[in-house]
């Protein structure tokens, strides 16, 4: 049987999240990627075998960024 499980979440930590969120749609995608890539070397080193594709997509209008941002 699966337990039903409650999560509390204070506001302030919400609004960490939301300003870290911020933080990184403001930067471009090149930055994002490679912040990324840094992260993973720090955690896998420069192994050549991590090979990694990202594909960046662009969105439409401003709807879909308030969809994304919850607004």
């Amino acid at each position: 049987m699966i337990a039903k499980t409650v999560t509390k979440a204070n506001l302030k930590d919400l609004s960490e999240i939301r300003q870290n969120l911020e933080f990184w749609l403001s930067k471009s995608p090149e930055d994002r990627i490679a912040a990324v890539e840094r992260l993973r070397r720090e955690r896998h080193g420069s192994s050549e075998r991590l090979q990694r594709t990202a594909r960046v997509v662009q969105l439409k209008d401003l709807a879909d960024v308030e969809a994304i941002e919850g607004g």
